[in-house]
């Protein structure tokens, strides 16, 4: 009767009394599921944060895209200088040039009270010369001036070049035609205006060899005088590693331009002096 009321009592106890254990699995059970559907959640949004991987790579492949473009870019130019035939400066690419330096600030009479008549200038090198044979060219009485020149604070030649570097190469390079003339260094390099000053006043000086920016000061501070000047002569072809011309480099070409101005202009008009493109 017992084992009848115990079968009996098993079998009417609620399915949650009597398997209370499994119920707690079962409720274990619904709270990994509950988890394991929740645990994607925040593992979804940290990978929706990171676009910061896909904004890295984009600008670096930019940035190294761009360095290869600027490096070709640059060669090629490079090479279309490199393979370009040299071509003689001109005295229309002087007068060009002053045109277009000087046409943002001057009127219309002015830019041509600033044109030079073409017998100032002298025959231009053909890029066949050497320095002391184009001068030869086109001073072929230079002994008979040198021995009558006795005025000191002037020379009877200026030759101007970019750079102090160029000027020693042009020195070196003119003793076939320089004789005994006397040759001075007028650039900024390791000499101070004050000592050139002191030179220009000391002694006679035949040839002057230079940077526009230097000779432009002495000439402000008194010590050098363009009235004797004959002969003013570009080192216009000579084309440094860049292959840039001297007039090619902005700071020069003003320079330049704005010692034209400190008397060049009114010597070349009163022809008593020329200008030469080496």
């Amino acid at each position: 009767m017992a084992d009848d009321l115990g079968d009996e009592w098993w079998e009417h106890q609620p399915a949650g009394a009597a398997s209370s254990p499994a119920s707690d699995g079962e409720g274990g059970g619904d709270t990994e599921m509950m988890q394991q559907e929740t645990a994607p959640v925040p593992a979804l949004s940290k990978k929706t944060k990171q676009p910061k991987e896909c904004f890295l790579i984009k600008p670096k492949e930019t940035s190294e895209d761009a360095t290869k473009t600027r490096k070709r870019r640059k060669k090629k130019i490079t090479d279309v200088l490199a393979k370009s035939e040299p071509k003689p400066g001109t005295p229309e690419d002087l007068q060009k040039l002053m045109k277009d330096y000087f046409s943002s600030n001057r009127s219309v009479i002015e830019l041509e009270e600033l044109n030079l008549p073409d017998s100032c200038f002298l025959k231009a090198n053909d890029l066949t010369h050497s320095l002391s044979s184009y001068l030869k060219e086109i001073c072929p009485k230079w002994v008979k001036l040198r021995k009558n020149h006795s005025e000191k604070k002037s020379v009877l030649m200026l030759i101007i070049c970019g750079s102090a570097i160029r000027a020693l190469e042009l020195i070196r390079s003119m003793t076939a035609f320089r004789g005994d003339s006397k040759v001075m260094k007028l650039f900024a390099k390791h000499i101070k205006v004050q000592e050139q000053v002191k030179l220009l006043e000391k002694r006679v000086v035949h040839l002057g060899v230079g940077t526009p920016g230097r000779i432009k000061e002495l000439i402000k501070q008194g010590g050098l005088n363009l009235n004797p000047l004959k002969f003013l002569v570009f080192d216009w072809n000579w084309r440094d590693q860049k292959l840039r011309r001297m007039m090619d480099i902005p700071e020069i070409r003003k320079e330049v331009f704005e010692l034209l101005e400190m008397g060049v202009f009114s010597l070349c008009k009163s022809e008593s002096l020329k200008l030469g493109l080496f």
